[in-house]
């Protein structure tokens, strides 16, 4: 046994460097195995910068080892099941959160995106050539960002539209004073309207007036006014009177007295319009007027008198002043002068 010992022992010491060498070796291989495998690389984070040291090639396992999480929206500039070699860069920007107000909606966004138009783009959010956006599409995202998106639309729209008629008023002798009477029916115009309408969301905002064309014109109305008095004599029925005016009364009949004439001259009781002067208590009786008031051949009526026309002349008679005919002396007499309210009639 002492034998199989010191045998043993003499063989260890004779081959002991050999395994000492190859132990070497292989820790040798191993390390430099090890140290090849060995990557540094950079992960940038929205800009800042976090060193990686690690043995794996995968992006994703890299990005789990070192508890670099990605979210939905957050974007990476290589694809997770990439390899990568030392002295790579990877770059990861992560999203913020943004509200969009848009067609009555807020929409809670998580984005990645740069800028207001690249998020509407990835989003989805077609806007049209009027519409506004606030802020402005070019401005940075920020986390809380809020943007509000305004539909603008232009419509041109035609509207007939009322031209409303005059009313032109008339007076008439055919109807008594106050009356009222629409002589011809008023009709309104038409035009039509072409406008240029601006609606935000749905709403009005701004209406420009492109043209106005006439359709049709408006027709007049004619009104008559009244303008006949009514007056009404104490021995009944009305009297219908254009103008009323207060005169001096006086009285004359056919006699050498009141014309100069007798009976057989010639124009004895003949007028100055040539017809015969006459005192008629059912009808018109003559009177003398100054023509230049009441023009020959006018009708009216003198109170206390009744019906007369203006048939006669007297170079005594101007102005408010008339001449009553009688047929005697003893009425005209009667008469005498005084102040009466005469009626022109219609």
């Amino acid at each position: 046994m002492m034998k199989n010992a010191k045998n043993n022992l003499k063989y260890y010491f004779s081959n002991g460097p050999k395994t000492v060498f190859i132990v070497m070796m292989l820790l040798t291989c191993i390390t430099v195995t090890i140290f090849n495998m060995k990557k540094v690389i950079s992960v940038i984070v929205d800009g800042k910068s976090i060193q990686v040291i690690t043995l794996k090639s995968n992006v994703n396992q890299i990005l789990k080892t070192n508890n670099i999480a990605l979210g939905a929206k957050d974007q990476i500039t290589v694809s997770l099941d990439s390899e990568v070699k030392d002295g790579d860069k990877i770059y990861i920007k992560k999203a913020v959160n943004v509200k969009v107000k848009v067609d009555g909606k807020e929409l809670n966004i998580q984005t990645a995106e740069n800028t207001v138009a690249d998020m509407l783009k990835a989003e989805n959010i077609v806007l049209s050539g009027e519409d506004k956006v606030t802020p402005l599409k070019s401005d940075s995202l920020k986390s809380g960002l809020q943007v509000q998106i305004t539909r603008v639309n232009t419509d041109v729209l035609q509207e007939v539209k009322a031209i409303d008629f005059a009313t032109e008023f008339k007076n008439s002798n055919e109807l008594d004073k106050g009356v009222k009477k629409v002589i011809q029916t008023g009709k309104a115009g038409q035009k039509v309207i072409t406008s240029s309408v601006v609606y935000e969301n749905g709403k009005e905002v701004s209406r420009k007036l492109v043209s106005e064309k006439l359709k049709s014109q408006p027709v007049k109305q004619i009104v008559a006014l009244g303008t006949l008095g009514v007056y009404t004599p104490s021995r009944g029925g009305d009297i219908h009177y254009t103008e009323k005016l207060r005169v001096r009364a006086t009285a004359y009949n056919a006699d050498f007295d009141s014309t100069g004439k007798s009976p057989g001259d010639s124009g004895y009781g003949i007028t100055s319009t040539g017809v015969r002067a006459k005192r008629n208590t059912d009808g018109y009786s003559t009177i003398a007027v100054d023509p230049r008031v009441i023009p020959l051949g006018t009708k009216l009526w003198v109170d206390g008198y009744g019906l007369a026309i203006a048939e006669d002349i007297g170079g005594a008679i101007k102005g408010n002043h008339i001449d009553l005919y009688f047929d005697s002396n003893n009425e005209m007499m009667d008469w005498g002068s005084r102040s009466v309210d005469i009626y022109i009639l219609k």
